[in-house]
């Protein structure tokens, strides 16, 4: 493993003037336009210290049954990956990761698993997947899989034999016996309830017990109590090791364990009566965040570092977890290995449209603050299951978050689309498939659904926007896709796809992937990042994420400004261009929701 960046200082924040500018200085009206491009070409100075591959890496979600459809079903597929495999290597993307493509009933969408050592027909054939991987390697792209260890489907063959308890998989899943209430009836073991509809018992007749889901009813939790049930799940780690992937995102981890007191869950408020999970009821004390988590993820790592110190080459551990920040700091690697990085959601989970750029420097300093010494940061904006960058920001707001994303230190995550500024669609009720959107009924739907943040992506103004050649998609392509895609977007030298395009290549220079930062909030809107590394470029990346105008004057308040800076990249409505040089002596013009990167 590469050194990683030492934990970061903040200096006292410098004092800079911002005023409102009465001038405007000639608008760029037009999102296409050419430009003469410069190469990039950093001091050739001191050099830091090799990184790992994960630390340089983007790393690329890919919702496999939205990216590109091979066979006219409407569904993406293995095949229409690999079509469109070089839009990885053309972008910068060093590693994808794919969302569940093992067989399944698909009632989640694939987050339901009836053979985890299996691909699913709807995606394709094994043959399909190490066709994939091969054109992936060839293109020197890394591929990560998820791993979905708290659950399976109910039409897996473990749970059908656990329901007739035959062993040893009659431990494999978490069965406990009912209760009897006051009027003689059969009730669930305790109060706690799953994350779509209600209870996260369900009873079977079968075996006479009730089983444990803490997702829909067709997904069993899994028992880690049970060795046997844990040496299964270590062997599917190893079946796709083995095959050759470079590492895996675990789903859902903080649920893996439970008390096994099976006591009821603390009330948070008794009359909060509402049986939907992400209503606040139950304190959930008892049903995640249990200190057995993390010894399952150290028994899951060492299976990555058999592989890793065969080769040397690092199979990467990446861990979901919606927690507090104490809970998501303990996936890191501290005195024991954990995981590599446990997915920082904090951008997604504190800030919206109205978020100031104060908002944005305490969101940041969140995570570095609180990461434990000698770990590795990373930034994710979005995924299958938010809404995306340009309807929780903005449309102007997806160049200044990508910026964010890849100029902060770590590793940058995005979501398949985020690079072109995909917005969320628009979903109808008799077009819902989400389960959770439809168990939140005809007058919820809109609200629960995740089908608008997972509709079909966008490679060009064609039927379907190049996805599929269908007559209907499984989730219908969002209507603007006429005017944004990808195929304009390349087309243009100015556009979200060539600002998230060049700011993949900045991520090559020693002063973004290792230099220190500073944070500053010169005004509640104006948020500017330094980056620095002795012996090589400075880099200012500057935010205004106000809705008016803001005039930023450097040379007075930063020590050593030079009196011109290069402009690396730019967001589509900034006045300034890739290339352009600001003088620092003057004030510089921000629109509002813009953002650049400086350097010198």
């Amino acid at each position: 493993m590469g050194k990683t960046i030492k934990p970061y200082k903040y200096p006292k924040i410098h004092t800079l003037v911002v005023r409102r500018s009465s001038t405007s200085p000639n608008s760029m009206t037009y999102l296409c336009f050419i430009v003469v491009f410069i190469a990039i070409a950093s001091s050739a100075n001191a050099e830091p210290a090799k990184l790992d591959w994960w630390q340089t890496a983007v790393i690329y979600q890919v919702y496999p049954r939205s990216f590109k459809d091979s066979n006219g079903d409407g569904i993406g597929d293995l095949k229409g990956i690999e079509e469109m495999a070089e839009h990885f290597q053309e972008t910068g993307i060093g590693a994808i990761w794919l969302s569940p493509i093992f067989k399944s009933p698909l009632a989640d969408f694939g987050y339901d698993i009836s053979d985890f050592v299996s691909i699913d027909s709807t995606y394709g054939t094994m043959e399909d997947f190490l066709s994939l991987q091969k054109k992936l390697k060839s293109l020197g792209v890394r591929i990560l899989l998820d791993f979905v260890p708290n659950h399976s489907s109910d039409e897996h063959e473990w749970f059908q034999k656990s329901v007739k308890r035959i062993d040893p998989y009659t431990e494999y899943y978490v069965w406990l016996d009912g209760k009897v209430d006051e009027n003689g009836n059969k009730i669930p073991p305790n109060n706690w309830r799953n994350n779509f509809d209600g209870s996260a018992w369900e009873w079977s007749a079968e075996r006479g017990q009730y089983y444990l889901h803490q997702f829909t009813t067709k997904q069993p939790d899994l028992n880690y109590n049970s060795p046997a049930l844990l040496e299964e799940m270590k062997n599917v780690l190893r079946f796709w090791l083995d095959i050759g992937i470079d590492g895996f995102r675990i789903d859902a981890l903080p649920y893996i364990i439970e008390d096994i007191t099976f006591q009821d869950e603390s009330v948070i408020h008794p009359n909060i009566v509402d049986d939907n999970y992400t209503y606040v009821l139950l304190e959930h004390n008892l049903s995640r965040d249990q200190p057995g988590t993390y010894k399952i993820v150290e028994e899951f790592r060492a299976v990555l570092d058999e592989y890793t110190n065969r080769d040397g080459n690092t199979r990467l551990m990446l861990i979901e977890a919606y927690a507090s920040i104490n809970y998501t700091m303990m996936y890191y690697s501290q005195q024991t290995r954990r995981a590599h990085m446990p997915f920082n959601f904090n951008f997604i989970t504190y800030l919206n449209k109205t978020s100031s750029a104060v908002d944005i420097k305490n969101t940041i300093n969140l995570w570095l603050d609180n990461m434990p010494p000698g770990q590795w940061p990373n930034w994710v904006m979005g995924n299958h299951d938010n809404k995306r960058v340009a309807t929780r920001f903005g449309q102007d707001m997806v160049d200044p978050m990508n910026t964010l994303a890849t100029m902060l230190p770590g590793t940058a995550i995005t979501y398949n689309g985020e690079e072109i500024g995909m917005a969320d669609g628009t979903i109808r009720w008799d077009q819902t498939v989400d389960p959770f959107g439809k168990n939140g009924g005809m007058a919820r739907y809109e609200a629960n659904s995740r089908d608008p943040f997972r509709t079909p992506f966008h490679w060009n103004d064609f039927q379907n926007a190049g996805f599929s050649t269908s007559h209907r998609t499984w989730l219908p392509v969002h209507s603007n896709y006429w005017y944004l895609n990808l195929a304009f977007q390349k087309a243009c030298f100015r556009s979200h796809y060539q600002t998230y395009k060049t700011l993949l290549r900045l991520r090559s220079f020693p002063t973004i992937a290792q230099g220190n930062l500073n944070i500053h909030t010169p005004s509640d809107w104006v948020l500017i990042l330094t980056r620095q590394l002795e012996g090589h470029e400075t880099f200012y990346i500057v935010l205004n994420v106000g809705t008016e105008q803001e005039a930023i004057t450097f040379n007075e308040h930063f020590k050593d400004v030079p009196l011109h800076m290069l402009v690396r990249t730019s967001s589509i409505n900034s006045w300034h261009a890739e290339n352009d040089y600001i003088d620092t002596k003057k004030p510089l013009a921000m629109r509002p929701k813009s953002s650049l990167v400086l350097s010198y």
